[in-house]
């Protein structure tokens, strides 16, 4: 291929994912400032997925080989309001008391930043939504769930491929979306550039 890819991304979640489309990447963590100017939750997503991509490639040492720099951002949304990772477990109760018996949006923003020789030489970016209904939940449900350690390190206080799975009544689009990159539309945009 001759192109080396790069995730600008700490999750685990995501690796995993990008491990569907190559078998050799580099994890390389942004430590940028967030700075959101948007409350649209797709463009937030694109805005901090852009932030951590250019924080990344700028970061690289000059190379002969091209890289592709891969970063992205995924945040919950409800009613227009975007739900974060929760601090605490007050938090993520309330977090999935308001998502009880409804559905949601889920909203993944992907940059993809070529770099070659130390210049920046192709971009791209796109934001995926998926929308999740989420069963009407007990508040010993809730109150179990918030007692793991699942919540915390996620946007809206819940992982759908953790224990949170059995509350998950309907997905509409892209599964490996709300677990944190969208592979097939990831895959579409990268196809012709790979080749």
């Amino acid at each position: 291929m001759g192109k080396s890819i790069v995730l600008a991304s700490g999750s685990p979640r995501r690796r995993e994912l990008l491990a569907m489309l190559f078998d050799e990447f580099e994890v390389i963590i942004s430590d940028c400032e967030e700075i959101v100017t948007s409350q649209d939750p797709e463009k937030v997503t694109k805005e901090l997925a852009l932030q951590k991509a250019e924080a990344v490639a700028g970061s690289l040492p000059p190379s002969t080989d091209p890289v592709i720099v891969i970063g992205a951002d995924t945040v919950v949304s409800i009613d227009g309001k975007i739900l974060g990772k929760p601090a605490d477990q007050q938090q993520a109760a309330d977090m999935l008391r308001m998502l009880s018996g409804k559905s949601h949006n889920v909203s993944t923003g992907v940059a993809l930043i070529g770099v070659d020789a130390g210049v920046q030489t192709w971009f791209k970016s796109f934001s995926e939504t998926t929308v999740v209904t989420v069963a009407k939940l007990a508040e010993e449900e809730i109150l179990a769930y918030v007692n793991t350690n699942e919540p915390y390190d996620k946007a809206g206080a819940y992982g759908i491929q953790g224990m949170f799975g059995k509350h998950i009544q309907r997905i509409e689009g892209d599964y490996n979306n709300v677990v944190g990159l969208p592979v097939h539309q990831l895959y579409q945009e990268l196809k012709d550039y790979l080749n």
